[in-house]
């Protein structure tokens, strides 16, 4: 009820164009960001739609003069930081430092195209204004993602809809840039039926919101009426393990505890199981990349399979080392004594034959993994250990599905599945069912994994592929091309689950063309900001 009087208390404001006391700008500041952070906290995605419209009407308020942009830049800050604060506030608990420096560079990805549109709406034609926020914030989140060192793309704003996948069917035409497209016009369309209060402008708000649920309905439909399309694909046993290890103690409990561990749950798995998949890090042994079947784990499991599952390949997360020398054989490589090396965050595919198949992780956590080349001069004392192997690891280079008597499938590790085209890479390298490993249990039993596990539902749709996913302490599980969870083990749970996963071979037209909505929305911003300094310049001209 507080709410409703709120609302009709603002619009009464903003038709009689009072401006907004003091206390009232702090409340819209505040109700931006609770409804921005909502579709993070496991609650509907709905609230996205209108998250950023109490913070654009109170740039509504202000004036074009710069005293007032500096005003507004101080609401923006706040909404952008508790949206921040109040979604990865979790990072904690690996590292207090982790949540600052996101916040920090997360925050300037929002402020950015946020203020480009409060200039800009002061001084030129509103529908400017809102192209330029669609288009910036867009090419803020590629950017971002695109970022060397620094990426966490963890609040792009079409992640929002990883716990409604059915509203967002289409992500396999336009990834996931076309939610952050869609959430953008349906705020934007909101803000101007406030302002004007006139029914086409409500109608225009409804339709955008409501057509592409339509679609998306449509599609998740005609899938399931379709079913024996689907079901005639070609299916394959996979088992996924979680081993249930506390991340915190798996550095010390010894490995031939975790290997014994491993071996348990890979006899558990049915002799039928083409793949067995077991989380990142699984493999307690530093592995030779050049000569990865020499390793201890790796011809133990070897030889089980050869005595007992022939049929099976084992896809394992573990840490490999490439030895370079003295020469420093590439960009990230470190010197220990007098050889330089690199250690890689790796997947292994690990079956009866003697070659061993390696994925190096191509996505790196910032601040664990990764760290800005203009910090690598100061060595490690920038990075957060988490018990094991931190700093600057080695980046894989290209995302190389495993191929197994003909079946190919991807081995992500973790943090790769927050990258829709890297992802992708997969698929357009031709994988036909995703597989997923992981040990996100650093952040504890909160949202962190669980959205981990919840972004590749969205990865699922974009290449409609099955996913099968390890993660060390969960989430682990099955999860359909359509985004439905097929089987779940939760967290602090040791198990092993199997299913049948289907294999696509097709490529959806985003595994084709990529992140295009973005690309072309960096274009656009572009030539936004060209028009506006135009804009500009013949203002002047004219009043001189």
């Amino acid at each position: 009820m507080r709410f409703f009087l709120f609302f009709d208390y603002i619009c009464i404001m903003i038709q009689f164009k009072r401006t907004f006391p003091i206390k009232t700008k702090i409340a819209l500041s505040i109700a931006s960001a609770i409804l921005l952070a909502i579709p993070w906290e496991g609650a509907s995605c709905i609230t996205i739609f209108v998250g950023l419209v109490p913070l654009l009407l109170i740039s509504a308020q202000y004036g074009p003069s710069w005293r007032e942009a500096f005003s507004m830049l101080g609401w923006a800050l706040l909404t952008f930081v508790l949206w921040n604060i109040a979604t990865i506030w979790w990072v904690w608990n690996a590292t207090p430092a982790g949540p600052v420096a996101a916040t920090i560079v997360s925050t300037w990805w929002s402020i950015v195209p946020f203020m480009l549109y409060h200039i800009i709406s002061k001084r030129a034609p509103r529908i400017l204004a809102y192209t330029t926020l669609i288009t910036a914030w867009i090419a803020g989140e590629y950017l971002y993602y695109k970022a060397p060192a620094l990426s966490f793309p963890w609040l792009t704003l079409g992640n929002a809809f990883a716990d409604d996948v059915w509203a967002v069917q289409w992500y396999e035409y336009t990834g996931v840039f076309g939610g952050s497209l869609w959430a953008l016009l349906v705020n934007v369309l909101a803000l101007e039926a406030c302002l004007t209060m006139k029914k086409r402008s409500w109608i225009a708000a409804t339709l955008a919101l409501i057509v592409p649920l339509a679609i998306s309905i449509a599609i998740f439909f005609k899938y399931d009426a379709e079913g024996e399309l689907y079901n005639s694909l070609e299916k394959v046993t996979v088992s996924v393990t979680q081993p249930n290890i506390p991340c915190y103690d798996k550095f010390e409990i010894g490995a031939e505890r975790q290997q014994t561990n491993l071996m348990e749950l890979l006899a558990e798995a049915p002799d039928s199981a083409k793949f067995v998949v077991m989380p990142e890090t699984a493999l307690a042994e530093t592995i030779n990349d050049l000569q990865p079947e020499r390793g201890e784990i790796v011809e133990r499991i070897s030889n089980y399979l050869r005595a007992e599952k022939p049929a099976t390949m084992v896809i394992s997360g573990g840490e490999t080392y490439r030895l370079y020398g003295r020469t420093k054989g590439s960009e990230t490589a470190r010197k220990r004594g007098v050889f330089y090396s690199d250690i890689f965050n790796s997947s292994l595919g690990i079956d009866t034959t003697s070659k061993v198949q390696l994925h190096h992780k191509g996505k790196l956590v910032v601040g664990v993994e990764t760290i800005p080349a203009w910090l690598r001069r100061c060595g490690d004392r920038f990075a957060i250990d988490l018990g094991g192997t931190f700093g600057q690891l080695g980046i894989g280079k290209s995302a190389k599905p495993f191929d197994h008597n003909g079946t190919k499938v991807a081995a992500a590790i973790c943090y790769e599945g927050l990258y829709s085209d890297h992802t992708a890479e997969f698929v357009r390298n031709g994988a036909e069912a995703l597989c997923v490993v992981s040990n996100d249990g650093w952040w504890g039993n909160t949202l962190g994994h669980k959205y981990l596990f919840a972004f590749c539902r969205l990865r699922a749709i974009e290449t409609r592929r099955d996913v099968a996913r390890s993660a060390n302490t969960g989430v682990s599980g099955f999860i359909t091309m359509q985004g439905e969870d097929l089987q779940r083990l939760e967290w602090d749970k040791r198990g092993v689950l199997t299913a049948d996963i289907r294999l696509n071979s097709k490529q959806t037209f985003y595994t084709k063309y990529g992140n295009y909505i973005a690309r072309l929305s960096l274009l656009i911003a572009g030539l936004c900001l060209l028009y506006f300094v135009a804009y500009q310049a013949k203002k002047r001209f004219y009043l001189n």
